[in-house]
């Protein structure tokens, strides 16, 4: 205590500056209009990059939930638009009349999320895993999709984690075929790039154009139709000539593969064992 005092003692000269400085602002700023002005006009000026660099920290934390929604948010336009597609075609009705319809819930499938926790680029076979296994639901032969496309198919499970085969797999074949065409054929990965895979056994006389979009042709239990693949990149003939060789541009980055959603099909062990009894 005695130390306390001593020092406030030695300094009591640059306290009694120090008030008088503090009650001397106080009087300029609150008493002068154009001090006041200035104090203020400033003051918001450093809050207002305070609250701005507080917000951009605040955002890229949150920025993994927000892509989250964003990829929900892909998911369930996907499926409103396939099944609206089928009610369209079903019910012979042109595309002026879909606004006029009642809001109808897709029934097809479910979807699960999960996260990559293990990718690879540059393997002639590729693997995907998920941290999502048989107790969230998850069991082989399912698809497997992220905001921008089809990712590949479960391959194998155990109760907290899945494996994947991706498109970027020599095993892979994906059932494709070009928006506003009923011709299908099948994607497979040559290798090499990982941005492009090839679509094969496109009959000779379907039409298509540079830059059309690929979908899934949903002529699959895995699939619905109209997920997106990718669009047309370059063309050539096959080496039998008797069908179509298209370069895909694939619309999943598998570099930056995060979150991903699993789909499963409603129906699908049905469809697999009635198939499977057509094949004995």
């Amino acid at each position: 205590m005695r130390n306390l005092l001593n020092f406030l003692i030695k300094y009591n000269y640059w306290f009694l500056f120090l008030l008088l400085e503090v009650a001397s602002f106080i009087l300029l700023f609150r008493f002068n209009h154009y001090q006041q002005s200035v104090y203020f006009t400033s003051a918001n000026g450093v809050a207002g990059k305070v609250y701005e660099l507080s917000g951009g920290i605040t955002s890229y934390f949150h920025l993994k939930t927000v892509n989250e929604d964003l990829l929900d948010r892909n998911m369930w336009l996907e499926q409103r638009l396939s099944f609206l597609e089928n009610v369209l075609k079903e019910k012979g009705l042109d595309s002026a009349r879909l606004y006029s319809m009642e809001r109808l819930a897709p029934t097809e499938y479910q979807v699960f999320k999960a996260n990559v926790i293990k990718n690879s680029l540059n393997k002639a076979d590729n693997y995907i895993t998920l941290d999502r296994g048989t107790t969230e639901g998850i069991r082989p032969e399912m698809g497997v999709v992220d905001a921008n496309g089809v990712v590949g198919i479960v391959y194998k499970t155990s109760p907290h984690y899945s494996l994947v085969i991706p498109l970027l797999n020599s095993k892979s074949s994906i059932s494709s075929k070009i928006v506003g065409s009923d011709y299908f054929g099948y994607l497979k990965w040559e290798g090499g790039d990982s941005r492009f895979a090839y679509l094969k056994d496109l009959p000779r006389h379907a039409e298509f154009n540079l830059g059309d979009t690929v979908v899934t042709s949903g002529y699959s239990t895995v699939f619905p139709e109209g997920v997106m693949v990718g669009t047309v990149d370059d063309m050539s003939d096959s080496h039998d000539g008797l069908s179509y060789l298209l370069k895909i541009k694939l619309a999943t980055d598998f570099g930056k593969l995060s979150n991903v959603r699993v789909i499963s099909r409603t129906g699908q062990a049905e469809q697999k064992a009635l198939e499977a009894k057509g094949e004995e």
